[in-house]
């Protein structure tokens, strides 16, 4: 070959290394001895799982939960899900008092879960009409034209005028509800305890005193279109939770279940009386509360009266459009960044929220300063979005590895997503990723990945020592030579390595070996990888 022609193919070799060029390379330290300490395997919990979902994630928690639960009828086994659907009281699948919870709580048990169910506070449950037929909060006949009905019962109207602005006022909750009262859900417990056993015997374990309650003013304006004050939640839990206790001393109460940031340090009144003054005034966080934020306050309240609550518990959905199909570029990189949320001191929220969010840390901390050290901390709603997509995976499981690392105690997926998703696979990759309940490990341990918005890392130590590390890489394209150093542990061996990609299957790759404490490998693009390494 002639100079020429071997110059023009060296420029060509050249071209083409650098249309593949690969990421910058990353190093993960591992310590095997640092930041030790339990990882919670309620972290890893669901919501309205069905049986062959619960087995095939291994999952430990199933919640019922959401807007239906805020006036279920447990005598009438009815529900009304408010705003989300027409304001219709519906029936169950069965007159019989308490059916639906009841083979929630079956399925659940039967698949080794535990149930975690919603008790009704708002003060009206749902009301069916003669043989169970459903019952609109808002007729049509009644109240007149509407902006929107229910597209398969005409008389059941959204609760809006004909302008679509303007919502019905002074409605009687009398045409869908039953009036509702601490007796009458106590009778649900008893009926729970009678059937299932208490708590410590295989019962129910975990109550949630209702859902998003600072929200009812909205979600349920047609039974509640005051937003609750600070204390009527405060009082409502208190006597719930005696209620509880009276039938079943170990029952564990889940509270406030607020809905997010602005729920997290103002009552229902004061967020309903801000957003009509133009937020300007804060009426209950001022008096009431003293200047306390409204969580915290409730604690210190709650405290007060002896230990009503067991688990503090919030929902937290990130603000900037995460929680959504949406997977264009610029908001897969905001979902690989906005996890942040959960963990991170010095991250401010890139949403309207434009604050350091720090979900995790800051409800310990109201604990430690306002209530009884060691109380677990819950959330019990979460969802950044994207299930049918790689970059909702990814997230699922950086999310996962931040709630291991952080020491959260509870946390359930709002809901389970549908088995044939990436993110579904990525929830398996921590609890069944071989299909015989294998899963990611039992202790925390050191793992430090330069920019886990690009790449984060997880580790474990397993009882029996073996060590599982996963290794999420979130950027968009190109592969990212990855070396693992691993500290205080074996210094050779050989890894099972499993892989989730964008061609949305599990994969088990060839065993990968390590020697000097070090092992290398190449992260693709969008992936989720474990290792797992026998001491």
């Amino acid at each position: 070959m002639s100079a020429s022609r071997i110059a023009i193919a060296l420029s060509f070799a050249l071209l083409s290394s650098s249309a593949l060029a690969q990421n910058p390379a990353v190093t993960v330290t591992i310590d095997a001895t640092a930041n030790r300490h339990p990882i919670n395997p309620n972290i890893y919990g669901v919501a309205f799982a069905s049986k062959s979902d619960l087995a095939a994630l291994n999952a430990p928690l199933n919640r019922m939960g959401g807007n239906s639960m805020t006036a279920y009828n447990w005598k009438q086994n009815a529900t009304n899900l408010g705003q989300d659907w027409y304001y219709e009281s519906y029936p169950g699948d069965s007159a019989t008092p308490g059916a639906d919870a009841d083979a929630f709580v079956s399925d659940t048990k039967s698949k080794g879960a535990q149930p975690m169910l919603t008790v009704p506070l708002a003060g009206w449950v749902a009301k069916l009409g003669n043989d169970r037929s459903i019952l609109p909060a808002f007729s049509v006949q009644k109240y007149g034209a509407q902006c929107d009905v229910d597209p398969y019962d005409g008389d059941a109207g959204d609760g809006i005028l004909p302008d679509c602005s303007t919502p019905i006022t002074g409605n009687d909750p009398k045409d869908a509800y039953i009036k509702d009262s601490t007796a009458l859900e106590q009778k649900w417990i008893k009926h729970l305890v009678q059937t299932w056993g208490k708590s410590k015997a295989g019962g129910v374990p975990y109550y949630l005193m209702d859902n998003e309650p600072s929200l009812w003013f909205s979600t349920h304006r047609d039974i509640h279109p005051i937003g609750p004050h600070a204390d009527e939640y405060r009082d409502k839990v208190i006597a719930e939770s005696t209620a509880i206790k009276k039938l079943d001393p170990n029952a564990m109460i889940v509270a406030p279940e607020e809905w997010g940031w602005e729920g997290y340090f103002y009552s229902g009144y004061d967020q309903q009386y801000a957003a009509e003054h133009g937020y300007c005034c804060w009426p209950d966080h001022d008096g009431i509360q003293g200047g306390m934020d409204y969580i915290p306050w409730l604690l210190s309240e709650w405290k007060s009266a002896g230990h009503p609550v067991d688990v503090l518990s919030v929902h937290y959905y990130p603000q900037g459009g995460e929680f959504s199909d949406d997977v264009s570029t610029n908001m897969q990189l905001l979902r690989n960044q906005s996890t942040r949320e959960l963990w991170d001191p010095n991250y401010k929220s890139k949403s309207w929220i434009n604050d350091k969010v720090y979900v995790i840390p800051r409800l310990k901390a109201w604990i430690a300063s306002e209530y009884y050290e060691g109380t677990p901390v819950a959330i019990t709603e979460y969802n950044w979005g994207a299930e049918n997509h790689i970059n909702g995976a990814t997230t699922q499981a950086d999310i996962y590895g931040i709630f291991g690392r952080e020491g959260l105690d509870m946390a359930t997926r709002w809901t389970t997503p549908d088995n044939s998703t990436p993110t579904f696979k990525a929830m398996q990759m921590y609890r069944n990723y071989d299909g015989a309940g294998s899963g990611f490990g039992d202790t925390s341990v050191s793992a430090n990945a330069p920019n886990p918005d690009d790449l984060s890392a997880f580790a474990a130590l397993r009882k029996d020592g073996t060590m599982t590390v996963m290794v999420i890489s979130k950027v968009l394209n190109g592969d990212t030579p990855v070396t693992l150093k691993l500290g205080h542990f074996k210094k050779a061996g050989t890894a099972k390595v499993y892989r989730l990609t964008s061609s949305n299957t599990i994969q088990s790759l060839p065993d990968l070996a390590w020697s000097k404490s070090t092992l290398s490998d190449t992260a693709p693009a969008q992936s989720i990888t474990l290792y797992v390494m026998a001491k």
